[in-house]
């Protein structure tokens, strides 16, 4: 009789081993990415959907993609605008406490680098977008938009509450 580290027949003589079966958890958690995109005269880029709110552009990372890549192809796929994912730094990176059914984690990044003139590319989730100047955001911003805008630049008025556990990854407190 072998023995290796999963027979363990020899605990139990004349029982056949038992394996112990891995538990494998199962995926409970949304990976997305709000990208800020800053113009050359300093404005952000905004995107309203159908129910009112203004969020910024991104979404679900894909198996295999980085934030920056993900970042990247959001951007192009929402508002046909362009950046290389070299050009998109990511600056923090967010769990959302509110949240009671699955665990949202939103990269937050930026980019002064896009390029191309912002067309609604995907009508049945945006319904236009819009530059906005640092000191008039809209009030009426998704959440997650709201915490990455607040890890970005923590003095920005008019900001709502958007609670999030923030985890800086360009050395910033």
């Amino acid at each position: 009789m072998t023995s290796s580290a999963d027979d363990h027949s020899h605990d139990h003589p004349g029982r056949p081993a038992v394996r112990a079966v891995r538990a494998v958890p199962q995926p409970n958690a949304v990976v997305g990415v709000g990208l800020i995109v800053v113009g050359a005269d300093g404005r952000i880029l905004l995107g309203q959907a159908h129910d009112g709110r203004w969020e910024l552009p991104g979404g679900k990372v894909d198996p295999g993609e980085g934030f920056e890549q993900a970042a990247a192809r959001e951007l192009t796929e929402e508002t046909d605008l362009r950046v290389a994912p070299e050009a998109v730094e990511v600056f923090t990176v967010q769990l959302a406490p509110d949240s009671e059914s699955v665990t949202r984690l939103t990269a937050g990044a930026v980019t002064p680098a896009a390029e191309g003139l912002p067309t609604v590319t995907e009508p049945h989730k945006i319904a236009r977008w819009e530059w906005f100047g640092p000191a008039g955001l809209p009030p009426q911003l998704y959440a997650p938009s709201a915490a990455v805008l607040r890890a970005w630049r923590p003095g920005l008025p008019g900001l709502p509450e958007a609670p999030s556990y923030d985890y800086r990854t360009d050395g910033t407190a």
